[in-house]
């Protein structure tokens, strides 16, 4: 079963300005999620429906699950940092 995926602008920029080796490698990610958005090293957050975090080396991926639309939408990517969540 393949989900539809929306990327807010703000994930979209956050992957502009990182370096290109890392951008591809967490675009690749974003893009798995289309097949299989429950794979990987993620984890609900908690306090939040739906939402879920992805880890890609020192990046997090901040998205939401709408399964009764199949749908993936990533709203947010992050450097992890001490007040990263």
């Amino acid at each position: 079963m393949n989900w539809d995926l929306l990327v807010d602008p703000i994930a979209r920029k956050f992957l502009k300005r990182i370096p290109r080796k890392q951008a591809e490698k967490i675009g690749a990610v974003i893009d798995g999620l289309v097949s299989d958005p429950y794979f990987g090293d993620i984890e609900k957050m908690s306090g939040e429906d739906d939402t879920w975090r992805r880890r890609v080396g020192p990046c997090r991926i901040f998205y939401k699950i709408f399964s009764t639309q199949n749908l993936v939408f990533v709203f947010n990517i992050k450097r992890r940092t001490s007040s990263t969540y």
